[in-house]
């Protein structure tokens, strides 16, 4: 199943290399294909499959804005979700065209396979769905090698039990250059409950390349939960919040608040407090991780 051992994929020690500066990711991928005309609700994975056009016009104005890691958009192609569009037979195809396409706009900047929860099909915290879990991301990461993945980045995961699957599948498929981020409360803590620094620095010690969070609305209070994990995180830790809390305008559309440079100014807040890693989440786009380097 997949490559194992992928010359293509970067090693361990290769990505944490890339990381000994400060390094940006990308912005958001949903809400901008939104507006360029992706419906709600639809398969993303499907949509840009017919509409690729859409997705590498915006991944080439994230390089442009700087970014030097482009998520590949296959957030959710893992079998178990691809199965409510019947395209789950093709799981492993649809991951290495998707990273394929990425790679197309990628003009130097590394391509990170992306993997996140599967608590919306199954009980992702059910020590009885471990093997499920290990067995779906071992599929999706099988395509990810097989399209030229640089690495995996495995983001939004709400249970402590997603990341040691992923990071299972990604071991048995010879894959070692991982990050993993979870959304979390501002407090810190995760939406299961657990203290999420304890759980980052246990992933850190298992050997993963960096750690952090995402989909969390960047606020003033966004620099005190990096100050806060940056306590238990050594190495790599990886700031992607989102740009404010969205409100739902007439349209009918989430609409984030944070302009480019009010995006900026929490972000290198917290890049101060600690985080080396940066990039955006919901509602950011090109310019926001523009200002983001023009201001670091």
């Amino acid at each position: 199943m997949g490559l194992k051992g992928s010359d293509m994929m970067l090693t361990r020690e290769q990505l944490l290399a890339h990381f000994s500066k400060t390094t940006l990711l990308d912005g958001a991928t949903g809400s901008n294909l939104q507006k360029a005309g992706m419906p709600r609700g639809c398969c993303t994975e499907e949509w840009i499959l017919a509409n690729p056009q859409a997705l590498v016009a915006l991944q080439r104005s994230y390089v442009d804005a700087g970014s030097n890691i482009l998520y590949a958009p296959t957030f959710q192609a893992q079998p178990i979700a691809l199965e409510k569009v019947n395209l789950h037979k093709q799981a492993e195809a649809i991951n290495a065209h998707l990273v394929a396409l990425t790679r197309s706009a990628a003009d130097g900047a590394l391509v990170a396979g992306n993997l996140t929860t599967l608590a919306a099909y199954c009980d992702s915290f059910d020590p009885q769905n471990f093997d499920l879990l290990v067995e779906n991301y071992r599929v999706q990461i099988g395509g990810l090698l097989e399209g030229g993945a640089d690495l995996l980045a495995a983001e939004t995961l709400i249970y402590p039990q997603e990341a040691e699957a992923i990071f299972t599948a990604a071991e048995l498929e010879g894959a070692e250059a991982a990050m993993y981020t979870f959304t979390m409360q501002p407090d810190g803590s995760l939406f299961s409950g657990r203290d999420a620094a304890p759980v980052l620095k246990e992933l850190e010690e298992a050997g993963a390349c960096a750690v952090g969070f995402n989909c969390v609305a960047a606020d003033d209070m966004t620099a005190g939960l990096v100050s806060r994990l940056r306590r238990y995180v050594k190495g790599n830790l990886i700031c992607k919040p989102n740009a404010g809390n969205p409100v739902i305008g007439p349209d009918n559309l989430p609409h984030y608040p944070l302009d480019p440079a009010g995006f900026a100014k929490i972000v290198v807040e917290c890049a101060e407090m600690g985080a080396n890693i940066l990039g955006g989440c919901c509602g950011t786009t090109p310019d926001h991780i523009a200002a983001v380097k023009q201001t670091i």
